[in-house]
């Protein structure tokens, strides 16, 4: 399965919020949008950086509350492993794994397209696996 087809089924819509944001907008964000990472871009469409709930949690045992009036810039992540809507989805568990990545921003010459979760990785791992066995099944019985 490629990576086109798991935007196909979820929608390709990118959670962004700009790089001079307060982080205490970014938690707003993560909150009303229910996700776990958001892509900071200045414009909605370039990738300059992506930042998690995980990373506002250590900067803010690191820091405390004065983090929340600094910028999304001061936490993200600057150098963001991507991929393509051509790639296969079996080619980034490694990545996703080795990493400890959960998010992955997915970009067609250079312009974002979409995002894909490790859940989004499973789930359709768990797709093939299910069709695999049913063809299985079927092949058995005759």
């Amino acid at each position: 399965m490629r990576i086109s087809e798991i935007l196909r089924r979820k929608g390709a819509e990118v959670v962004t919020v700009a790089p001079q944001a307060p982080v205490r907008e970014l938690l707003a964000v993560l909150a009303e949008q229910n996700v776990g990472a958001v892509v900071v871009s200045s414009d909605g469409l370039s990738l300059d950086g992506i930042v998690s709930e995980r990373d506002v949690v250590r900067r803010l045992h690191a820091v405390g509350a004065e983090l929340l009036d600094r910028p999304v810039s001061a936490i993200m992540t600057a150098v963001v492993h991507t991929c393509s809507p051509d790639d296969r989805v079996e080619s980034l568990r490694p990545t996703m794994t080795e990493h400890r990545i959960r998010h992955l921003p997915v970009l067609r010459e250079g312009r974002m397209v979409g995002i894909v979760s490790i859940g989004d990785v499973v789930k359709s791992a768990i797709s093939e696996l299910q069709t695999e066995r049913e063809h299985l099944e079927q092949y058995l019985r005759g």
